[in-house]
């Protein structure tokens, strides 16, 4: 069989040799593999007519050169050439242009003729392998359509293999059953049978215990001998019950009971003994620290009441139990050589390191407990138990004394405040000892609670204490203070009486630092309050009855400061009355009373500044108690409702007797200034001052003589109000002060005849005093000055022009009317009918 290629050799030879169309006659063979992998068309073509195409492409070149010498021609790029005319004429004769397209073309039909058959081909292939797909198919249904009837049929084995499995496995499960029961049976059988032989050795004369079983006498087997017993006892011991229940009058059974209560007996002897031996053996290896030995000897204790004597007797004999030396150690530690002399602090710091050591005690034993006992944490309970019930209480009944509310100790000796403190001390180190001995381990006592335990007698009387401690400081300040100012009185010597009150009154002012000692106890108390009250609705209301003894304390203390200071007002106002004299005196009696007057004036100026400093420093006592109450007290109150309402209406009655005494004595203040411009106006104002001779001398246009010292006076005595008033306090004072004033002005004129001159210098005198005032920052008693300068134009203006001087001023007529009949001109001017008709006409 051909292939293509050999096709294609065979074409090309042919076409070389011969140039003939009969080349294409021959045969063309496509093989079926030129088909197979990735088919390409161009390919296959290309390997059809490649092997023809370039023969031709020979032939063309030659053609070309064998007419290379025709002139003028030319080559075309596909083969042919152009020549002149002449040219086709000399080529009709020759062969064709491209002598292979017959070969070709007789290719390409036999090509397709042998696509055509191996088309045929393929398709009687396909035709078959269908077919055999076909049968295949049929058969492997067939064959899966056996499978699966088989497959069912196994499933059906397995699962009633997996059902006889399951029933065969829960017979051997109750089999297993049968056999572990009958074995626990068998093996209880044999025990109850071991017991009731070891019963019956136990059952003879009591005390015989000298016939007994080896086991009992072997010390290699203490722990079965120890278990036998327990079991033995606890058997005989239920077994009697049990008779003496149900039939107590048989003889029989009476007798049996008679029986094993020796067996109980003699029981109970061995257990004793044997429990005895062992704690024996216990101690002695706890001596030479044999931990082994001692765990071995506890685990067999522990059959014996689940261990309880051991554990007892382990702690019981250890040395800060039982050595006396352990205890003076702890007192001089804490209390020092002198116990009567121990300060908080001090204390403070024993029990720090007091409790440090017996934490670090406590935690060396543990590591032992740990290592020996089979229950450490009941053995850490017992003995963390036993410190704080032993030790630590022995130490704080040296401590903390408590002292009776009916005779308390005297504050030479620290007084109730030493003990509280003492207390505080005592309270908070042992708390922090039960945190760390709860950090070492106590088992499930409960340390917290046994701790408030040793405090329960002191805590339930403590707010009681409290209260009695702040009046007992309250008390030795108020006596400490008046001591003082007795001292200070009589180092002072012998002066005037006068002076001599001034003194005292100074010696007992108010004292800020006085009541900030008062808040520092009640804060220190509170702090108190804090730790000893662990529930809130008992803290709020310790707080509040701790505080209203502050608000007790300062609105006494100021309040009887303030009063004192009134004393000194009032023995000042006494001193004034003494000196007020006639008219119908000497000379040198006159001069006598005035000397004693400004003494008099001199103490009212001095009780005058007093008070003032006793207003501010009470101001300054009551902010500092409501400061204190807004930063501490209150958020403290909260917790209880209502509380914080009542202690703001404690504080506000406690300071209403403050503040009355107050108003009394500013009401006294203003008095004892009045009383004082008085004396000045009518020692210091003369008639001339207002009614001047008419000698052709320029009139004075200065202040009087009176006027300059009433207000230099003011000036300076009311600089103490101006310091130690404020707010509305200041306001209301100055104001009253200021309408005083005004009247006592009036009532002082109507003394005196005034010329024009004379009213020129009342106009002076009115302005000085109305620039006084307005210091006042009064604007009613400004206005009342300004009126009093409208008024003294009465006596400058003309007769005739008084009728218009108040047809602005309506409101002043009536003292205008008083002060027209001053004029020196008021009876020769005929003014009294002139102005009974104004008066008239405009009413």
């Amino acid at each position: 069989m051909y292939n293509a290629n050999q096709m294609k050799e065979s074409i090309k030879s042919d076409s070389g040799n011969s140039k003939s169309p009969s080349a294409a006659s021959l045969p063309l063979i496509l093989d079926i593999d030129d088909f197979k992998g990735e088919f390409s068309f161009d390919g296959l073509f290309g390997n059809l007519v490649n092997e023809l195409l370039p023969s031709f492409q020979e032939e063309e070149a030659d053609s070309a050169e064998g007419h290379g010498n025709v002139g003028g021609s030319d080559v075309l790029a596909n083969g042919h050439v152009r020549a002149p005319s002449e040219v086709p004429k000399f080529t009709q004769g020759l062969s064709p242009l491209f002598p292979e397209v017959d070969a070709l073309l007789s290719l390409f039909r036999d090509s397709c003729k042998e696509l055509i058959d191996l088309r045929k081909q393929i398709d009687g292939k396909l035709s078959n392998l269908r077919k055999d797909v076909s049968a295949q198919d049929s058969k492997h249904r067939k064959t899966l359509a056996e499978l699966e009837k088989g497959v069912d049929g196994l499933f059906d084995s397995f699962a009633r293999l997996d059902s006889r499995i399951s029933s065969v496995g829960q017979t051997a499960a109750k089999i297993g059953d049968h056999l572990q029961s009958a074995d626990a049976q068998r093996e209880t059988a044999s025990q109850t049978i071991e017991l009731i032989k070891y019963l019956m050795e136990f059952n003879g004369s009591p005390g015989d215990l000298m016939e007994l079983s080896p086991l009992f006498s072997d010390d290699s087997r203490v722990s079965e001998a120890a278990s036998i017993a327990q079991k033995l006892r606890s058997f005989a011991e239920e077994d009697m019950g049990r008779q003496g229940i149900s039939v107590p009058s048989v003889m029989g059974n009476a007798t049996a009971s008679r029986g094993l209560e020796v067996a109980v007996a003699n029981l109970q002897d061995y257990c004793n003994e044997l429990e005895n031996r062992l704690l024996a053996r216990f101690d002695a290896a706890s001596q030479r620290r044999e931990l082994s030995t001692m765990a071995e000897c506890a685990k067999i204790l522990s059959q014996f009441n689940r261990g309880t004597s051991a554990m007892q007797h382990y702690v019981a004999t250890r040395p800060m139990f039982i050595d006396v030396e352990v205890m003076n150690a702890d007192t001089r530690l804490v209390l020092g050589d002198q116990v009567s002399q121990a300060s908080p602090s001090n204390v403070a710091r024993g029990l720090s390191s007091l409790y440090k050591e017996i934490t670090d005690t406590v935690r060396k034993e543990a590591a032992t407990i740990m290592a020996v006992f089979p229950s450490p944490n009941d053995v850490m309970s017992i003995l963390v138990q036993r410190v704080l019930e032993q030790r630590v209480t022995a130490l704080l009944d040296k401590l903390l004394v408590k002292p009776s509310l009916v005779n308390l100790p005297p504050m030479e000796e620290g007084g109730l405040l030493l003990y509280l403190r003492m207390l505080a001390v005592a309270y908070e180190k042992t708390q922090e000892l039960a945190r760390d001995l709860r950090a070492v381990g106590c088992g499930d006592l409960d340390v917290e609670g046994l701790t408030e335990s040793l405090f329960s007698s002191h805590k339930d009387e403590y707010p009681e204490h409290e209260q009695a401690s702040l009046r007992q400081l309250y008390q030795a300040k108020m006596d400490e203070l008046r001591a003082e100012s007795q001292q200070l009185s009589e180092s002072a010597g012998t002066i005037g009486r006068s002076k001599g009150a001034s003194v005292a009154s100074s010696h007992q002012q108010i004292s800020v630092t006085a009541v900030t000692e008062f808040v520092r106890w009640n804060e220190e108390a509170i702090s108190r309050c804090s730790l000893f009250s662990s529930q809130p609705t008992t803290l709020a209301a310790n707080v509040k009855a701790v505080f209203t003894c502050l608000l007790d304390q300062v609105g006494q203390y100021i309040t009887e400061g303030l009063e004192r200071a009134r004393d000194s007002l009032t023995e000042a106002a006494a001193l004034r009355e003494r000196f007020v004299l006639g008219t119908s005196v000497s000379r040198r009696v006159a001069a006598a009373a005035a000397s004693a007057a400004e003494a008099a004036a001199a103490a009212g100026e001095s009780s005058f500044r007093s008070f003032m400093v006793a207003v501010q420093r009470c101001g300054s006592s009551v902010a500092i108690v409501q400061q204190y109450f807004a930063n501490s007290i209150s958020r403290l109150l909260l917790p209880v409702d209502g509380a914080h309402a009542a202690s703001c209406e404690e504080m506000a009655t406690a300071m209403s007797s403050a503040e009355a005494a107050a108003y009394k004595g500013l009401q006294q203040c203003i008095e004892t200034v009045m009383a004082e411009v008085e004396r000045l106006l009518s020692a210091e104002q003369k008639a001339t001052d207002y009614r001047s001779p008419d000698d052709g001398i320029a009139p004075d246009h200065r202040p009087t003589n009176a006027c300059t010292r009433v207000v230099a006076y003011l000036s300076r005595v009311l600089e103490a109000a101006f310091t130690a008033l404020e707010g509305l306090n200041k306001q209301a004072f100055l104001t009253e002060l200021g309408n005083r004033l005004n009247k006592g002005l009036l009532n002082h004129w109507q003394k005196f005849t005034f010329n024009p001159s004379g009213g020129l210098r009342l106009k002076r005198d009115i302005t000085e005093y109305g620039e006084f005032v307005r210091s006042f920052n009064a604007p009613s008693v400004d206005e009342k000055f300004e009126l009093l300068g409208i008024m003294a134009n009465v006596f400058i203006v003309a007769p005739e022009s008084l009728s218009t001087l108040f047809e602005g001023t309506p409101s002043i007529r009536k003292d205008a009317q008083r002060f027209i009949q001053l004029r020196e001109d008021f009876k020769s001017a005929k003014l009294a009918s002139r102005l009974s008709s104004l008066w008239t006409s405009s009413s």
